[in-house]
């Protein structure tokens, strides 16, 4: 950690230098992903591909955003189900909301996807694989996402393979105001929200809660028996100016949910219970007038997982984990002048879980536990090196303390054309992913791992046609080595199939080279101001690259995948739209002998202002009552009908 604090102190050295804050007046961009200009920017600007805002036609990385008008409007509940309407994306869940859930960008493994809300890393180490848990993530009073496509190791760490899913909560934008919803429909479903909060000068400020209920269905596709499930979340982010270049910031993000849940070949009386608590405090502070923007915060993560099985005669506990992450950081945005500036900081930070699965006995088997701890120096450079054309060039340096230093490279260029109708992107990026705690000391464990590698590159072109239209295609290719997954212990023998001579169900290795490629399109078009439609395809090609399966298709990733949504806002302020979901064949199996048939889901909804301060709306979700699986033997929704209604003041 020395020689990281020695480096941040030589750059702040460098960039506080009376002579350079004499060159230009100029100021940087704000060192934050979830501030209040991130929360309330235009779906024009982006904060998460540099770690501070950006023109999107400057940025060279592929970024999907979705504000709050967008996320009211879609109607959307699980954040997963909102995802998978942007380009690349698809996901996986053993039956309805509240169930375990997996995210895919580009054919990544889940794991492979940064997740933030609010600034704050939520992955959890304590899961098999140390993703982020998209169970409890509803989309509840988020105020703005970011999607960001592909490797971004350099800015957001080892397990930003895939991609980076930024969550920002609302932020107030009056002096005082609040907000109230209330929906109810199919399965026995209820969904409360609630807000109240305020802006001055000096203070902003913000608290929400939500609360989720439904009956739900059978998580086993023919079971007989419904599968609920319950969320309470509570929000809350404050941030105050102590003067015009400092202020502090607070936000803490909490979610207890409850849900029954299904074996793979029957009903089951069990359920499990989900406990997540994120919160972070920082300190920002501008130098130089405007020209070094700094952030020192304090990030912590809790997360808690205990599963139950009424069924058993004694230990009715049946799975028991907690995964914590403890983070101390540092950025900066320095700018040298109105064309180049840098982002660079420090991160320290220390992971920690326990996990243990009780038999249905009097004796309770000890927690298997893990530690691992990371400090990692970053910088990354932004220059326009004309106005039309920009470059971003990055390092990282990660020092892991069971797996020694590694040092990652990135670059993109955006070249702006046609005055901005026509932008040309192109990137590329390097990952590195340190085994997780579960895969190292779980009783699936495997001390002999080695670190995943990942290359990955991108190149594409976004046209607008005036305001009216756009359309942007963009190829990815991604090269992994090393990947771990999880191996049987059936067949032949294998002495990492038994520890201290107890026999046991499997364990992690690194078994597997993976090839990723495929062309993202999306466009959409203003027939009228009043009529709108937009549309995004994705083909994917992942492939295993290594092995008896060499050439066949990663498990569970539709090679097709595509949306389509129109909209129709009358003048009397009614609005109607409908949304058409096509998922394509998906493999189950590492031999491509058993798949799940494609499927189409079309939604509709329709929104009503009464008066400027109360809106009812309503929807149809699977309208057509199609029949489908997303992972073999678990049920999806039959056709639904929801409606509610939105207070604001």
């Amino acid at each position: 950690m020395n020689r990281l604090l020695l480096s941040a102190a030589g750059l702040a050295l460098f960039a506080a230098n009376p002579a350079l804050a004499e060159t230009v007046d100029q100021h940087a961009a704000a060192p934050s992903v979830a501030d209040r200009t991130a929360a309330t920017a235009l779906s024009d600007i982006v904060v998460t591909a540099n770690r501070s805002a950006q023109a999107i036609d400057r940025v060279g990385a592929s970024v999907t955003v979705l504000t709050k008008t967008a996320l009211e409007a879609s109607q959307a509940t699980a954040l997963s189900d909102t995802l998978a309407r942007t380009p690349g994306v698809s996901f996986t869940r053993n039956g309805g909301v509240g169930t375990s859930t997996t995210v895919n960008i580009r054919g990544a493994e889940g794991h492979h996807t940064v997740v933030l809300i609010d600034g704050v890393k939520m992955n959890d180490p304590s899961s098999t694989q140390g993703g982020a848990n998209f169970t409890n993530l509803l989309v509840g009073d988020i105020g703005r996402i970011e999607i960001l496509r592909g490797a971004q190791s350099t800015l957001w760490g080892s397990q930003a393979i895939g991609g980076v899913v930024n969550i920002i909560t609302a932020e107030p934008t009056e002096s005082f105001q609040g907000g109230f919803s209330a929906e109810a429909g199919s399965f026995g479903t209820t969904y409360f929200r609630g807000s109240i909060g305020g802006v001055n000068d000096r203070l902003s400020w913000r608290l929400a809660a939500n609360r989720y209920d439904t009956d739900g269905f059978s998580a086993y596709a023919t079971g007989t028996e419904d599968d609920g499930y319950e969320n309470t979340s509570l929000s809350g982010r404050l941030n105050y100016k102590l003067s015009d270049a400092a202020s502090i910031d607070l936000r803490a993000v909490y979610s207890d949910g409850t849900n029954d849940f299904d074996a793979y070949n029957g009903d089951s009386r069990e359920y499990g219970n989900t406990e997540e608590l994120v919160t972070y405090a920082g300190v920002n502070f501008d130098l130089l007038g405007g020209r070094l923007r700094n952030r020192v915060g304090y990030a912590y993560t809790d997360t808690q997982r205990n599963n139950a099985n009424p069924a058993r005669t004694i230990e009715t506990s049946t799975f028991e984990a907690q995964g914590e992450n403890t983070r101390f950081d540092y950025q900066g945005v320095f700018a040298f002048t109105s064309d180049l500036s840098a982002t660079f900081g420090l991160e320290s930070e220390r992971a920690e879980m326990r996990t243990r699965s009780p038999y249905d006995s009097a004796i309770k088997p000890d927690f298997a536990t893990g530690r691992a701890d990371q400090d990692s120096a970053y910088v990354q450079f932004q220059w326009a090196a004309l106005a039309s054309l920009n470059f971003t060039a990055g390092l990282r340096y990660d020092d892991h303390a069971q797996y020694g230093d590694k040092t990652l490279g990135q670059v993109a260029a955006a070249w702006s054309l046609n005055d901005g109708d026509t932008v040309i992107r192109a990137s590329w990026g390097q990952g590195f992913r340190a085994p997780g705690l579960y895969e190292l000391y779980s009783e699936y464990g495997n001390l002999t791992l080695q670190p995943e590698e990942f290359d990955a590159w991108e190149v594409g072109v976004q046209q607008a046609f005036g305001d009216k239209a756009s359309i942007g295609v963009t190829y990815f290719n991604r090269v992994a080595d090393n990947e771990i997954r999880y191996f049987g212990c059936t067949g032949a023998p294998d002495p990492l199939c038994s520890v201290n001579g107890v026999a046991r169900w499997g364990y992690y290795t690194n078994v597997q080279k993976t090839e990723a490629q495929g062309i993202e399109v999306s466009g959409k078009i203003a027939i009228t101001p009043a009529f709108q439609i937009a549309a995004n395809y994705t083909w994917t090609e992942a492939l295993n690259a290594s092995g008896a399966n060499k050439g066949k298709h990663l498990t569970r990733r539709p090679e097709h995948m595509a949306n389509l949504s129109a909209d129709y806002a009358f003048s009397s302020g009614l609005k109607t739209g409908v949304a058409v979901r096509y998922a394509g064949e998906a493999f189950t199996n590492d031999g491509n002998t058993a798949a799940l048939e494609e499927y189409t889901l079309v939604d509709l909804r329709v929104s009503y202002p009464v008066n400027d301060n109360l809106e009812v709306y309503a929807r149809v979700e699977n309208l057509f009552d199609e029949e489908y699986q997303i992972v073999p033997n678990y049920g999806t929704a039959e056709s639904g009908v929801y409606g509610g209604v939105r207070v604001k003041f």
